[in-house]
């Protein structure tokens, strides 16, 4: 799947899921090395325990970040299914 971010330096998050595990998991734009972390972080995780960690995570002043986007495009994700 991809997911375009809204209010992140990142634009995209490309992601697969089997069997309701994260795999990868890589983002477009933003920084690089901590979102490659976050990837590898995420790799065979649950969906929904990836949802209920990475939720409401701000970044700075912003209401968002790169990884409470990934909740939301798992969210979306899962809407779709």
């Amino acid at each position: 799947m991809v997911y375009k971010t809204r209010g992140t330096c990142s634009s995209e998050i490309h992601f697969d899921v089997i069997d309701n595990k994260l795999s990868n998991v890589r983002y477009t734009g933003g920084c690089n090395g901590n979102l490659k972390g976050i990837g590898k972080l995420v790799e065979g995780m649950d969906v929904d325990d990836a949802i209920r960690r990475l939720d409401g995570i701000t970044c700075g002043m912003k209401p968002t970040s790169c990884p409470d986007q990934l909740a939301k495009a798992l969210k979306q994700y899962k809407a779709s299914c």
